[in-house]
């Protein structure tokens, strides 16, 4: 049977088709398609330099003004508010102008109002592989794009800059490009607030309780990370480098001096290399550098990993592609071993883009010479899950109801160490994150969930919980004098999943210290597999559920794979030390059993290869023949024995009719989550044929691991 003639070849994809009516208002971002709202009173402009915020200040009405130059890399944008009935009358004179070039809306997600999403004039698109350069050449001349670079990591993949030639906006160009034959994926870049995991609320405790202590109020025997054995073994050394990438770090606290302590300073806020904070706003970036790495110096407080050095990192606040890259990319070329990351995006749903999840994919598995660097990221405190969907109700002003998908895309990439937070009674803290993508659980204070952070400050406590819940906060560096969270040098009552993500990432330092040879998957692991498996059997105060307890994989959604353990991990760090390098097993299976694929099924059919072999999965290649008479109707799904289960292949493929394809780990990044498992049990591929009309078979299939 054949289709409709609506595509160009056999070799390009089906593509994506967009009502005019939403081609201006539908964000194309990480293969989702999320809904724009313009907001009525302001706009950004594009500028070509510095000057031209004055001159074109003076220009403006009465109405309008200058508000702000938000701090993004790359191009200067800057935002100015407007009365709404002139919005689109300034915007259409500004850009006009010669030393402008693009002027935009300023947009809210549609199910996330209160969070500012603001357009840069770059794209990223990703051509299907028969795409030639005359072809690319052809498509960015039609649409006014100039070749920027190309992705790392991402096959024919690149970066264009909008110039003046272009006729429509980023979202516009993306839309319209999806709808292209040649193209994959096409998304414009934006930039959204970054939003810090905490800021501490109340006095609760001074004391290091969470590095180690033998009892008192508030604790629970066992709620510390056992740090003072792991300090037997290594206190850590300056050859292992943790990077801080926060708001900024006071550097002339005595807790960061010594020799070699700090390591490659960089301020991407204000482009040079002395991220010092510039007001009492500016103390997040302190406390997290404290809990991790605070120098043993006799007064104050101690790091988890006193001896490591600090790389001090200052972001600009925001969250674009090329700020990504470049944070990223920093830390890689210094030599960054480990990379805490107290933050994530202010808003409900947030999936990564092309270039961010490459940008991190590069530096788990590039950094360190090919080690990789280890990447820790906070869970976010609205006790929401990390990806999922709740059903909302009872906030004020009806601010998020019903169905609400909820994801967090830093803390679901497969490469990251995302950290939950518990407290010093060994339970849940009530704000923590929680879901399928957290690997551990650390210390920090306790407080009822209603952190849910916006650019002008807290919105609003979450539904439900009003109170106080007990706990003890966590004691850490602040900025030096009256200035931070407290006056005095030190603050008692920071918290939130900020605190715990620095432990975690304290305890990677501690680990490479003691086996510098691992690499970035190896740590997660050992980290994972030495946690203290805490319960917590009380229902959830505000959402009333129950999920403290583990699966027979030893997994639970509120404390990943369970509480760290220094003592347990740099001990088994230095143990695989003492095996030595260990030989590479490869181990193969296939399937060469031919079956008809079931048409629209959505059952579709489940082929399966049995691998004998107990070895842990280092790497892993999955090659799928099939022939079908539209390969654009079919998902394929791999389901390893421990029952994860990865789409390989969405319907991406179009009219192709031949499919003899290997995915890896380098083309399909997704893989990952697979690895370190045990190759042992049965290795199940899905196909499944989701609409009517044209049928094939699997023919065969291979598994390739390498133990």
């Amino acid at each position: 049977m054949t289709r409709s003639p609506n595509y160009m070849s056999e070799d390009t994809p089906q593509p994506t088709t967009i009502p005019e009516t939403s081609v201006g208002i539908l964000l194309q971002r990480g293969g989702e398609e999320m809904m724009l709202l313009k907001v009525s009173d302001r706009f950004t402009v594009s500028l070509s330099s510095e000057t031209a915020v004055e001159q074109i200040t003076n220009l403006l009405t009465s109405t309008a003004e200058y508000d702000r130059n938000i701090p993004t890399s790359g191009s200067k944008l800057a935002e100015f508010t407007v009365a709404p009935q002139e919005r689109d009358t300034v915007m259409a004179a500004v850009r006009n102008r010669e030393d402008v070039t693009n002027a935009s809306h300023v947009y809210q997600l549609k199910d996330n109002p209160g969070t500012l999403v603001y357009l840069k004039d770059k794209l990223t698109i990703q051509f299907i592989a028969e795409a030639n350069e005359v072809t690319i050449n052809a498509i960015a001349t039609e649409f006014g794009l100039e070749l920027v670079k190309s992705v790392m990591g991402i096959p024919n993949t690149f970066v264009f800059q909008v110039t003046q030639a272009a006729t429509e906006n980023p979202v516009k160009i993306a839309n319209r490009l999806m709808g292209r034959n040649q193209v994959l994926t096409a998304e414009p870049e934006i930039v959204m607030a970054k939003q810090p995991s905490y800021r501490p609320r109340d006095t609760l405790y001074s004391k290091q309780w969470y590095l180690n202590h033998s009892g008192g109020t508030m604790l629970t025997a066992g709620c510390h990370i056992d740090v003072e054995k792991a300090w037997d073994i290594t206190r850590g050394n300056r050859s292992i480098v943790v990077a801080i990438a926060d708001d900024a770090i006071d550097l002339n606290h005595p807790d960061f001096q010594g020799k070699g302590k700090i390591v490659a300073p960089r301020d991407f806020k204000d482009n040079d290399f002395l991220p010092l904070p510039e007001s009492y706003e500016e103390s997040h970036g302190t406390a997290c550098a404290g809990i991790a790495v605070a120098e043993e110096t006799g007064t104050g407080i101690v790091g988890v990993a006193p001896g490591c050095a600090l790389m001090p990192i200052r972001t600009t606040g925001m969250l674009d592609d090329d700020g990504i890259e470049e944070l990223f990319d920093w830390a890689i070329k210094n030599n960054a071993s480990v990379i805490s990351c107290s933050w994530g995006a202010a808003a409900v749903y947030f999936p990564l883009s092309l270039r961010q999840r490459a940008a991190i994919n590069h530096a788990a598995t590039e950094g360190r010479r090919g080690k990789g660097c280890v990447i820790v990221f906070a869970a976010g405190n609205a006790n929401r899950p990390v990806n999922g969907t709740i059903f909302e109700r009872n906030w004020p002003s009806n601010l998020l109801r019903g169905p609400t998908n909820w994801l967090g895309g830093f803390t679901v990439h497969p490469d990251v160490i995302t950290v939950a937070a518990c407290t010093s009674l060994g339970k849940k803290s009530a704000y923590s994150n929680w879901g399928t993508n957290i690997s551990v659980v650390a210390p920090s204070n306790n407080a009822p969930p209603g952190m849910w952070f916006e650019q002008t400050g807290y919105i609003s406590t979450a539904p439900n919980v009003t109170e106080d819940t007990p706990g003890l906060g966590i004691f850490t560096d602040d900025l030096l004098g009256e200035a931070g969270y407290e006056t005095g040098d030190f603050v008692s009552e920071f918290g939130g999943t900020s605190s715990a993500c620095p432990v975690v990432a304290g305890v990677a330092a501690l680990i490479l210290s003691a086996n510098p040879n691992l690499t970035a998957q190896e740590v997660k692991r050992i980290i994972e597999d030495t946690g203290d498996k805490i319960i917590d059997r009380d229902p959830d105060p505000q959402l009333g559920m129950r999920l403290g307890t583990y699966d027979t994989n030893g997994y639970s959604q509120w404390f990943g794979y369970g509480k760290v353990n220094a003592f347990k991990a740099v001990q088994a760090a230095q143990q695989k030390k003492g095996k030595g390098t260990q030989s590479t097993k490869i181990i193969k299976g296939s399937n060469n059993q031919s079956i008809a694929i079931p048409d629209d099924n959505p059952n579709g059919i489940t082929s399966a290869i049995g691998i004998t072999e107990s070895a842990s999965v280092g790497d892993i290649q999955v090659t799928v023949n099939i022939e079908h008479e539209f390969l654009g109707d079919l998902e394929i799904r791999l389901k390893a024995p421990n029952g994860v289960t990865i789409l390989l292949q969405n319907r991406t493929l179009g009219s192709k009719t031949q499919l003899q394809q290997t995915y890896t780990v380098v083309t399909t990044p997704i893989l990952q989550q697979l690895l370190n498992q045990t190759a042992a049990g049965i290795w199940q591929l899905q196909v499944v044929d989701s609409v009517q009309m044209d049928t094939g078979r699997l023919k065969s299939w291979e598994l390739v691991l390498r133990g």
